[in-house]
């Protein structure tokens, strides 16, 4: 495993572990996953020296927080919230952080996200309840999620004190971020954390025009249409090309290109061990520049 170069009390691993799916019904992983699956990729998660746990209380209305929590059971990790921002008021901002602190069976989050912005209330308010949170010592780092860099850095200048993540989108398919948040990050110890690294599996290999995936949440999104694969056929050649070059997997190297760089980590969600297992070795997959090229 790699870890982010920062200045913080618990180590940031490269490649973290997304935990939607973890009681969540829209997708369709079953019971036996949530009560039981989910608490062995985690334990072997915390075996290969991931850190990086990331959650939500919209996750499963609250039921994500608590399988991660019985999984974790005291051991070290660091833990990266998120506040779903409906009426996100300070007062609001508060009692749900402590109420997502009890849901994990914690005194104390990592990290504290804005799931995303919200259009009418600006950020002053949501910063105090933070800052409140971090007076009390329930929080230590503060993020927000789905963040332009203007309303990131107004978001800091409100908590005053930094801000240190943003957790967005990006992955070969939406490269968005490599326009001003990833050099924001990198001029600024500051973090980009990748969601849906993988595009919801788009770059696994699993998938293609003639095989559709069945899971609901895949099947609605339109990455996964004919059109898309036809789109998209000549970079899904070139990942499986580099990863046979590699002896390893699409997804590896899709995930091995995301976290090429220094101030960006990614937190793929794993349906098995097995899953959990290959998304971490992505972590020591090293690519050349003309790979990287190629791949862009």
């Amino acid at each position: 495993m790699r870890y982010l170069e920062l200045d913080l009390p618990k180590r940031i691993s490269k490649i973290g572990l997304g935990t939607w799916q973890f009681g969540s019904p829209e997708w369709n992983y079953g019971r036996r996953y949530a009560d039981v699956e989910a608490e062995r990729i985690v334990a072997r998660a915390l075996e290969l020296g991931v850190t990086l746990f990331d959650t939500a209380e919209i996750y499963g209305l609250g039921r994500s927080e608590r399988i991660l929590g019985r999984a974790l059971a005291g051991r070290s990790a660091f833990v990266a919230m998120k506040l779903f921002p409906l009426l996100p008021v300070a007062p609001v901002v508060v009692r749900r952080g402590r109420a997502s602190a009890r849901r994990l069976g914690v005194a104390h989050l990592d990290l504290y996200q804005v799931h995303q912005p919200n259009p009418f209330v600006r950020d002053g308010t949501t910063m105090r309840g933070m800052r409140e949170l971090q007076r009390e010592g329930v929080v230590g780092e503060v993020g927000v999620s789905n963040y332009g860099l203007t309303r990131w850095l107004a978001a800091e200048a409100a908590l005053g004190t930094r801000v240190l993540s943003n957790q967005v989108r990006y992955n070969l398919v939406d490269r968005s971020a490599e326009v001003d948040l990833i050099p924001h990050a990198e001029q600024n110890e500051r973090v980009v954390i990748a969601y849906s690294p993988l595009a919801q599996g788009f770059l696994t290999g699993a998938y293609s025009s003639t095989k559709r995936p069945r899971n609901l949440m895949r099947r609605r999104s339109r990455l996964f249409s004919s059109e898309s694969f036809a789109q998209r056929a000549a970079l899904l050649r070139a990942l499986d090309e580099i990863a046979r070059a590699h002896d390893a997997t699409p997804a590896q190297v899709a995930l091995a290109w995301t976290i090429r760089h220094r101030s960006v980590v990614a937190i793929p969600g794993a349906s098995s061990v097995a899953q959990l297992e290959s998304n971490v070795a992505a972590a020591e997959l090293e690519l050349s520049d003309a790979e990287i090229q190629e791949l862009r």
